[in-house]
This record gives C-alpha cells, structure tokens and sequence, in this order.
C-alpha cells in the first residue's frame, strides 16, 4: 500500500486503538475481533497524531491540513474542529481532566486550547525548529515539548516558565511521562531513549 500508518494509541479499556494515516483518515480497531470499528473521515490533508481523553469515547485527531478535531467514537461523528495553526500540526495531548488540549506544529508554536469553548487559550513559539511531540505530565500543569532542535522544553503552563533538558545529540521525535508523572522518557534521532526525573 502507498499509505502508510503514523503513530498508535491505545484506549483506557485496553480493547481499543486509534491510528493516523497519510491517506487522510484516522481508524479505530478493535483489538479482540482484530477488525476496523470506525474510519474518521474530515481531514483535507495527512492526520499526524492521535489522542484519546482519559476514560471516555473521545477521540482527538491533528493533520496537516492545521486543523484538530474532537470525535466522539461511539457514533464516528466529529464534535468539534479548532482552527488557528498556520502550519501542519504534528502533534496533540489531553490534560488529564480533559479541559485541555495541547498541540505542536512543523515550525515550533505550540498552542493551548480550551475544549468546552473551542477556542484557543495560549500560544508559545519555538521555532525556528519544528516541535516534534507534545505532552501533559499527570498534573496538566508541566508539558514537555519534543523539539527537532535536540533538546525538550518543560513549560509550566499557569507560570509560563520554560526550561529545557538538554542530551540528546539530534531531534527528539516523542516523549512521554510515566504514570505517576515523575518520570519522562525521550526519543531521539540520534537512536537513544532517555529518562528523565
């Protein structure tokens, strides 16, 4: 097949995963009759990153189109889009309460969104690098983004304080906080994973 899939993520329930394609949809499959539940059909361009909200029927999608979309998996119906990125988003994270959306983009501006308004909340710029990866500790008040500068920031989100973990020796592709949240693991380019406490 000329299209291929990007990235996957599993569901609360342990029996669900939602994937993102280059052929513009993004899929729900279920693990135990190994079968395609919904296919998500809205975006105009490839869809990069998928997220689920803890503990429901939601489902988050971004592409390349610089659009999001919040899709209620039950009936595959899309509930929501929000629109403000100027460039392919790459990136997207719930915070654990679910008020909250985060996204990252190909030249570095990450963006806070309301979800009960739809609206945008913040914005922080980083460019000139892209920002690979974006995700909430299990407070929602730290977000680490990955950067293809080599380097994550850690952004408080209520101080606005940045601060950035420095190791890696080419692009950080993906992070992602342990459960408890005292722990970030990192993935690089430079084919290494790093923890971090």
């Amino acid at each position: 097949s000329r299209w291929y899939q990007r990235r996957v993520r599993g569901h609360h329930s342990g029996n669900l995963l939602a994937s993102c394609s280059m052929d513009n949809t993004a899929k729900l499959f279920d693990i135990v009759s190994e079968r395609c539940r919904c296919t998500f059909r809205r975006h105009s361009d490839s869809v990069n990153s998928t997220t689920f909200l803890p503990y429901s029927n939601i489902l988050c999608t971004c592409s390349a189109d610089k659009t999001i979309s919040v899709w209620d998996i039950r009936t595959g119906l899309c509930a929501q889009t929000f629109y403000g990125h100027v460039n392919s988003i790459n990136s997207i994270s719930f915070n654990i309460q679910g008020s909250t959306i985060a996204s990252c983009d190909a030249y570095g501006i990450v963006k806070l969104w309301d979800v009960r308004q739809v609206m945008e909340i913040d914005s922080f710029n980083f460019e000139p690098h892209p920002a690979n990866s974006v995700v909430f500790d299990t407070s929602g008040s730290c977000l680490a983004v990955a950067s293809n500068d080599g380097n994550i920031k850690m952004l408080e989100v209520e101080k606005n304080k940045v601060c950035e973990l420095f190791g890696h020796k080419d692009s950080v592709q993906a992070a992602v906080f342990n459960r408890n949240g005292e722990m970030l693991i990192s993935a690089s380019s430079d084919n290494t994973v790093r923890v971090w406490s």
